[in-house]
């Protein structure tokens, strides 16, 4: 997604670990562990993964739909909070990645050959914002003409130096990067979700519907955080939020997790790959899939990308339309945005193998 906005600086900037699943026991002892606080229980199921085949809006990527079936875990009711990734900082004394210096000769391998290094004066931590006061646009091709590379936008300091979060502790934390999301998961002794998880939580209670509660795509504006209006010029706004909002705005999924639409996208531990749907089996139900072994999107092929899903408030129906189950897009491992945040999934044989380390 993010390529163009990288050679916006040089020509704006460029916008595993918790991957490893095994199918758990469902012995004795696993069912005995407490369910963490704040998580919800997604039960193991079999779904229809990808796109549904009534859904006007699927897109080749998430094409063909298929069947999988993924072992039970534990899932964030909400994405992670300011006020729960504060709690980690003070913690550990992490700094994000938009808070580091930029090192040139780290970026400049994931950029297309011959890119000239920017100005030092560019060459500034920093991370992408939604341009607010974009009143035209030439081309909706270009979505480099809504997006701002912020010097000194950060987690703390969401559009920019001069902001905060003062008041804001109950939103989603945004400019996290993969790495810091990784980092995150590593000292709650959390991971992220695969795709297939994301989506077998977003199903809730079903296993086929294309929206988080159910198919009507009516219910739009009084369920998810988006763009009304014409995007990106005009929001007006009827959802009750013109841009980001806080956790449990709108009306939980069947099972009780929040937001899983709209408001921010959330990061997933699955390589983006454009094609690797029309690669699979799909004569049976796939088994805790992991996603591609390789990250391709022929749009930013010099960068590795991980999954992104849900949508964020800048979904319209007029660009993206990614405020459904099966939508994704493609995100850069080392950058974030004021859009991106996640949530954390655990399974009870984590939590059993903490208990006993403990």
């Amino acid at each position: 997604m993010l390529t163009r906005s990288l050679v916006l600086i040089c020509s704006l900037l460029l916008v595993t670990a918790c991957k490893n699943i095994s199918r758990e026991s469902d012995s004795t002892d696993l069912n005995k562990v407490m369910a963490p606080k704040g998580m919800i229980w997604v039960a193991n199921k079999t779904f229809i993964q990808g796109a549904k085949a009534n859904d006007f809006y699927a897109m080749e990527r998430e094409k063909p739909g298929h069947k999988v079936t993924v072992d039970g875990f534990y899932i964030d009711e909400t994405e992670v909070t300011n006020a729960q990734f504060n709690v980690f900082v003070e913690a550990t004394g992490y700094k994000t990645v938009a808070e580091r210096p930029i090192d040139w000769e780290v970026m400049k391998k994931s950029l297309p050959l011959g890119i000239q290094k920017p100005h030092d004066s560019l060459l500034q931590p920093g991370s992408l914002i939604f341009n607010k006061n974009i009143n035209k646009v030439a081309t909706m091709g270009d979505y480099s003409q809504w997006w701002i590379w912020k010097i000194g936008a950060n987690w703390k300091h969401p559009e920019g130096p001069e902001s905060n979060i003062d008041g804001k502790d109950a939103y989603p934390v945004v400019h996290v990067a993969f790495k810091d999301a990784l980092a995150y998961c590593k000292w709650a002794n959390r991971r992220l979700p695969t795709e297939a998880e994301w989506e077998a939580a977003a199903q809730g209670t079903r296993t086929n519907q294309i929206y988080t509660w159910g198919d009507n795509p009516k219910d739009l504006n009084s369920r998810a955080n988006t763009w009304q209006g014409v995007f990106p010029v005009k929001n007006e706004s009827k959802d009750g939020f013109a841009f980001i909002a806080p956790i449990k705005s709108y009306e939980p999924n069947s099972i009780g997790i929040y937001d899983m639409l709209g408001n921010v996208w959330e990061l997933t531990s699955d390589l983006y790959n454009e094609g690797y749907y029309k690669t699979l089996d799909v004569s049976k139900p796939i088994i805790n899939p992991k996603g591609a072994a390789k990250s391709f999107n022929p749009f930013n092929p010099y960068q590795t990308e991980y999954i992104i899903k849900g949508g964020s408030f800048l979904c319209h129906a007029s660009y993206c339309a990614s405020f459904r189950i099966s939508a994704k897009m493609g995100f850069s491992f080392d950058s974030g945005s004021d859009h991106v945040g996640f949530r954390t999934v655990v399974t009870k044989a984590m939590l059993a193998a903490k208990s006993q380390r403990n």
